[in-house]
């Protein structure tokens, strides 16, 4: 299965999250492939604390697969390669968690036809040897976006199951963002019917992901006063009607990321040690990042729209 990772704005946590989901995934036995085609800002690699790789790699980036200078992208062994001293090693039982870097200094791209051609191809390929492929865009419309709803549209593809993801944090402007990029006349499910995707099942494969969710009951704001209190839960409750109107209420939505201290200071894995020894991160966004990795294949998550 094929994961998009997608947002309007930068900042929502996409990158992040996205990476946190494919290693929950991985350790829960699957072997995942993660594609870096946040071509403008590279994150992943410094989410997986891969050494060397921050801004990508210096050869066979996707940058050079996907302009044809070369056959093959670099491959990244996370388990191998990452200095996290929780990740330096397989654990036990887990699946391959395999990173694919751009090239350093590539930038975003507008690739030809043969250019969507060599998208489709290594989408197939990698669906046909991991069990998820999770695909990391750039923020906006952007080329990357453009770039895998053509490829995604073509005859050979059509079989191949995927799913849309669309990040967004917790404000009134970003749920009007978020809403615009799947919804609007340039948005995801309108550029992908003009591909020749069938509109009605790109629909279904579209989900959204709130993240930076602060929770008004939580301990985080135990010493707010009354007014901060009440405030809060009067712009949780407009928000949850203003997402409802723009069709991204709650049924639309595969999980929420609470508001986690950690992710504010450091782009980063959340691991159980993170919760149980080190206590630098909360139990419930663990249990969020858990509870979304489990649902991008729970088909009850993916009913009609």
């Amino acid at each position: 299965m094929l994961v998009f990772a997608a947002s309007d704005k930068g900042g929502t946590g996409r990158s992040v999250t996205s990476a946190n989901l494919a290693y929950q995934r991985a350790l829960d036995g699957d072997h995942v492939a993660y594609l870096d085609f946040d071509f403008g800002s590279p994150t992943a690699p410094v989410v997986f604390d891969v050494a060397g790789a921050a801004r990508g790699t210096r050869e066979r980036g996707l940058h050079s697969y996907l302009e044809g200078e070369t056959a093959e992208p670099a491959r990244i062994d996370v388990w191998r390669q990452s200095a996290h001293p929780l990740l330096h090693s397989r654990p036990d039982g887990s699946g391959r968690l395999v990173l694919f870097p751009g090239d350093i200094g590539g930038g975003e791209i507008a690739v030809c036809e043969e250019g969507l051609e060599r998208c489709a191809d290594l989408l197939l390929r990698l669906d046909a040897e991991f069990d998820l492929t999770f695909v990391d865009l750039t923020a906006g419309r952007s080329y990357a976006v453009d770039m895998v709803l053509a490829a995604t549209s073509r005859l050979r593809m059509r079989n191949t199951a995927f799913r849309w993801l669309i990040f967004h944090r917790w404000t009134r402007q970003h749920v009007i963002a978020a809403s615009g990029y799947a919804y609007a006349e340039h948005g995801v499910v309108r550029a992908g019917a003009e591909r020749g995707h069938d509109e009605g099942a790109l629909r279904r494969a579209l989900r959204f992901v709130r993240t930076a969710v602060p929770d008004p009951e939580s301990a985080l704001w135990s010493q707010t006063s009354a007014a901060q209190a009440a405030w809060m839960q009067a712009c949780d409750e407009a928000l949850r009607r203003l997402a409802a109107e723009h069709r991204i209420g709650d049924d639309a939505v595969l999980g929420v990321v609470p508001l986690e201290p950690t992710l504010q200071w450091s782009e980063q894995l959340i691991t159980e040690e993170d919760v149980l020894l080190g206590q630098t991160a909360n139990k419930e966004t663990l249990e969020a990042l858990e509870e979304i990795a489990r649902r991008l294949t729970d088909d009850s998550y993916w009913g009609r729209r």
